[in-house]
């Protein structure tokens, strides 16, 4: 296949799957249509066009197998109810003095432990309104707490962003875990830190928004399992993923030949989590429930590498690089540039760092940087503009705390800064000292 697709076929391409996202087409067939479209015009005829989505499409397998692993931990999170358990323990423990950085914090553990960033919210989001309730804190201080909470846990979890990125740049998901806590800890403190400044601006959040903002019935506090039982889970997966990175940070040769795959990892940690909290028996339905939560992800995820067949096979990375360098920019910002790009063009962190991985990937790595680097700083970069109204993120997380849109997009800036603030000091770590 001799093809190369122009440029502003590529855009017109991306331009047209945004369109079709934001009047509320299917978000995978509006990403397969816009890369069919984006072939066709740029010069690519019925049989190669074919080819490059059926070879985009084919890049993120690798992807979609360790996210449908994750579906199994997630699952398992969610519906043993050993997330909320967590959410309320924290909550608790730093009581309401410290309520809005328990409440972020909260966030960043529920997602860090590998559930979604909006599921995350939609959990926590109960308790924040209650709290909030009684401390008279605005809906847009919770909704910046609760969302820079869950940026922060993102991109040091088992997620499918974190997977899909690692993949893109053949590095362990590990590495990129654990070279993001840093930034991720200064994510949370610019939350902390933005969410107090606002807490008395704007509408004030009362027990009437609770209606539609738990993610299914909510289970008492009885009915929960202990905060010990629920760790164990995450505890393994996290000790199981770190077992290789550490082995090779300490030359130690026994740890460094633990090369297990991440798609082994999450489910033996989430069924040993499950029989820890005695729900064995419910380990089909629990298995069942994390994979229907992965279906809209996974195909997501087929159609941001289709996408990103078209823009690979296009100039349009050769035309980015060449106006990074003629504006004097260092090279090796174009990881965490390309993933605000993605990110703002996606509306989705996963989908951000699939499109800048695959047609950045090869332009970010001959600068210089290392794909952990690279991976590290695109996917900070990718959660900076990432929750535009024409991602579901976006709408899920106003229904959490039940905002209007217009009152949604005042939250917007914030966690911009959020994501800014990680994607500056990963940068800062890897690209620059």
């Amino acid at each position: 296949m001799n093809v190369t697709v122009g440029w502003w076929a590529a855009l017109i391409g991306l331009a047209l799957a945004i369109v079709l996202i934001l009047r509320k087409l299917n978000t995978t067939y509006a990403l397969l249509l816009g890369a069919i479209v984006g072939c066709l015009i740029g010069g690519a005829n019925l049989s190669q066009t074919v080819d490059i989505v059926v070879k985009g499409s084919q890049s993120v397998i690798g992807t979609v197998v360790r996210v449908l692993a994750a579906g199994v931990l997630a699952g398992v999170m969610m519906e043993s109810g050993a997330a909320d358990r967590i959410a309320k323990t924290i909550v608790s423990k730093f009581g309401e003095s410290l309520a809005i950085f328990s409440l972020a914090f909260a966030t960043m553990i529920i997602c860090a432990v590998g559930v979604f960033i909006p599921v995350a919210v939609l959990i926590v989001a109960p308790i924040a309104i209650e709290v909030g309730t009684r401390l008279k804190i605005s809906k847009i201080a919770l909704l910046i707490a609760l969302s820079g909470g869950g940026k922060a846990g993102n991109i040091i979890s088992p997620n499918p962003n974190t997977i899909a990125v690692a993949s893109g740049f053949k590095v362990q998901p590990s590495l990129v875990m654990i070279g993001s806590i840093i930034p991720a800890l200064c994510g949370l403190g610019m939350a902390v830190l933005l969410a107090t400044l606002v807490q008395h601006r704007g509408a004030e959040v009362t027990l009437a928004d609770l209606g539609p903002a738990s993610v299914g019935p909510r289970r008492k506090d009885k009915d929960l399992p202990s905060i010990g039982r629920s760790l164990v889970a995450p505890i393994t997966a996290v000790v199981l993923l770190l077992i290789n990175p550490l082995g090779s940070l300490m030359h130690i040769g026994i740890l460094e030949k633990f090369q297990v795959d991440a798609m082994y990892i999450l489910p033996l940690a989430s069924i040993i989590g499950l029989f820890a909290m005695r729900q064995g028996s419910h380990i089909l339905d629990y298995t069942k429930a994390g994979l229907g939560r992965m279906v809209d992800v996974v195909l997501i995820l087929i159609g941001a590498g289709a996408l990103g067949g078209l823009i690979t096979t296009s100039d349009l990375p050769k035309q980015i690089v060449a106006i990074i360098t003629k504006a004097g920019i260092s090279g090796s910002f174009l990881a965490p540039i390309a993933g605000i790009l993605m990110g703002a063009a996606a509306a989705s962190t996963s989908t951000a760092v699939i499109l800048g991985s695959s047609s950045f990937g090869n332009s970010i790595l001959a600068f210089g940087t290392s794909p952990v680097a690279a991976a590290i700083t695109m996917q900070a970069g990718a959660t900076a503009i990432d929750g535009l109204p024409h991602g579901n993120y976006f709408h899920v997380t106003a229904k959490a705390v039940n905002m209007t849109l217009g009152e949604r997009m005042k939250a917007v800036p914030y966690e911009a800064l959020v994501g800014l603030t990680m994607t500056i000091v990963a940068s800062a770590i890897y690209l620059v000292f």
